[in-house]
């Protein structure tokens, strides 16, 4: 899933990265590279004590939407991290799943192009798909099972 996150810079710091859609959920690194290595972690960590907890993951929203707020008003960047959900899930259960070799043959081109692999690709995708197509206002949350 990708997030938006919004970097921050005052000339006498490091780099800070907030989460808009994760509240409380903030990083900081002394780059822009280690920032954003930063705020994937922070998002792994935060939403990994969600799912503990037993709450919803909130959805992400279109970066248009945060910059109306006054509080990301000093942002130095805008950015999208992606997160892999499935890894956070809980344990994995082996399936059998039948797909058209032509799709099978896309999709293995796709995982290996983006460094995923098939499984961790296809629950990404389903997770993502069921998200979007939820009948949930847009403020809505995903609930992975553990």
């Amino acid at each position: 899933m990708r997030y938006p996150i919004v970097i921050h810079k005052d000339s006498d710091s490091d780099y800070g990265v907030t989460v808009p859609d994760l509240p409380g959920c903030f990083s900081a690194g002394d780059s822009i590279e280690d920032v954003v290595a930063c705020a994937i972690e922070a998002i792994e960590c935060h939403i990994e004590g969600l799912l503990i907890d037993g709450e919803d993951i909130p959805l992400p929203n279109p970066i248009e939407e945060h910059r109306e707020n006054p509080d990301f008003a000093d942002a130095f960047a805008w950015m999208f991290v992606d997160i892999d959900l499935s890894k956070l899930s809980g344990k994995s259960k082996r399936i059998n799943v039948t797909i058209p070799e032509r799709i099978l043959s896309r999709i293995d081109a796709f995982a290996v192009s983006r460094h995923e692999s098939r499984s961790g690709l296809m629950a990404n995708a389903a997770i993502e798909y069921m998200a979007m197509r939820s009948e949930s206002p847009p403020d809505s949350k995903v609930e992975i099972a553990s």
